[in-house]
C-alpha cells in the first residue's frame, strides 16, 4: 500500500465521472446512446442522479484503486499507465462488455460507444496513476 498514491486514485475516480459527463453528453454521444437505449427525457428526469453518480463515483474508486495495485511499481510511468489501462479497458472490460451485448441483442452502435467509453476510462486512470506517483 504504500507505493499507491491515494489522490492520484481518488482524481482517477473523478475524472472518470468527468469523462462520463463529457462522452454522454449532447456534444457527444447523448442522442445516439438515449436511441440505442430506448430512454425517454422523462425516463432520465425521473432518475435520481445524486444516487446514480455516488454509486459511479464509488465504483470508480474501486476501479482506479485496482489499477493502482497493478501499477504499483516503482518502475511503472504514465506510458506503461497508458498501456496497462487500454489493455484492461480493451482486453478484459470492453471484451466482456461485448460478450453481454451480443447476447442481449444490443446493436454495434451501442456497443461502440460503451466500449469506447470503458476503453477511455481504464486508458485514462492508468495515465494518471502511472504519472502521480
Amino acid at each position: 500500500m504504500e507505493n499507491i498514491n491515494h489522490l492520484a486514485v481518488i482524481l482517477s475516480a473523478f475524472c472518470s465521472l468527468i469523462l462520463g459527463a463529457i462522452w454522454y453528453s449532447p456534444i457527444l454521444f447523448y442522442k445516439t446512446w438515449k436511441k440505442e437505449n430506448n430512454l425517454t427525457d422523462e425516463q432520465l428526469k425521473a432518475s435520481s442522479p445524486a444516487k446514480s453518480y455516488l454509486i459511479c463515483f464509488l465504483l470508480a474508486l474501486l476501479m482506479s484503486y485496482n489499477m493502482a495495485f497493478f501499477l504499483a511499481d516503482s518502475e511503472s510511468d504514465w506510458q506503461w499507465g497508458l498501456i496497462a489501462g487500454f489493455l484492461t479497458g480493451f482486453g478484459w472490460a470492453a471484451a466482456i462488455f461485448m460478450v453481454i451485448a451480443m447476447f442481449e441483442l444490443k446493436t454495434w452502435r451501442y456497443v461502440a460507444i460503451n466500449s469506447g467509453y470503458i476503453i477511455i476510462f481504464f486508458s485514462l486512470i492508468g495515465v494518471i496513476i502511472g504519472t502521480w506517483k
